[in-house]
């Protein structure tokens, strides 16, 4: 049986990792390189790291920073934020990235996937789905959350398979940061539909919340930023509860 995966994920602004509830109220949380490395060493199977403002501002990913992280840990990492075409992809990936995300741009140019995917390959890319529940479809949103798109949820993601996307790391903003669990029985219909890997991302807010998603939820991988950057729940102990759980990990 394929192991499951544990992803901290470090929202990053201006070089520092920050946090929030649903997307606001940002307060920072550490040092993106140094935080990265500390997972690293803890246990983590991968990481990700979004420059949650890249896209809103204007501004790219810091090529520099993805460089020092690269530097610093042997797992590996994606990056996403501020991605807007494949030369961006490019830059990041050749400075030392293992994939990258796509969100906003994805959803405005779709063929950008099929681009990054054709030259690098699927498991270089990530297809990252924010989404909220608006009267009962699950809509895609773009800019961190900002502004809403006519994507919705398992359309978008089926399609962004087709085009070549490697995984889908779907967030519901309506948990993010609330620690009141992940939506499961959304995570299990796009499972199902989908033959690609399927991040969780958003809502969890202990050990049982993120068994349920990666059992009853049928998610590949559980990613979560509270319970790890204050420590609430160090990775080696939840590994060792998943394990105990009956649920395959890397210990």
């Amino acid at each position: 049986m394929v192991a499951k995966r544990i992803i901290p994920c470090l929202d990053v602004k201006d070089g520092q990792v920050v946090k929030g509830i649903n997307f606001v109220g940002l307060k920072e949380v550490g040092d993106a390189v140094e935080m990265g490395r500390k997972y690293s060493r803890e246990g983590a199977d991968e990481l990700v790291y979004l420059d949650i403002s890249a896209t809103f501002e204007g501004r790219k990913t810091f090529v520099d920073l993805v460089g020092r992280i690269a530097s610093v840990i042997d797992i590996p990492f994606t990056v996403g934020g501020g991605i807007s075409s494949y030369d961006d992809a490019a830059r990041l990936l050749d400075s030392g990235a293992d994939k990258i995300s796509v969100n906003s741009a994805a959803i405005a140019r779709p063929e950008l996937i099929s681009q990054i995917a054709r030259q690098y390959g699927s498991q270089f890319v990530v297809c990252a789905i924010d989404a909220k529940n608006i009267d009962g479809r699950w809509t895609a949103t773009t800019h961190g959350g900002r502004q809403l798109t006519d994507k919705e949820l398992f359309s978008w993601a089926l399609e962004a398979q087709e085009r070549g996307a490697g995984e889908i790391l779907f967030t519901s903003m309506d948990h993010d940061g609330t620690k009141a669990g992940y939506p499961c029985e959304v995570y299990a219909r796009l499972c199902e539909s989908l033959r690609i890997p399927v991040i969780a991302s958003g809502g969890a807010g202990s050990v049982d919340h993120i068994a349920d998603v990666l059992t009853r939820g049928k998610a590949d991988a559980a990613l979560a930023a509270s319970i790890f950057h204050y420590g609430e729940i160090p990775i080696p102990v939840l590994k060792a509860e998943l394990d105990r759980k009956g649920i395959p990990v890397r210990l």
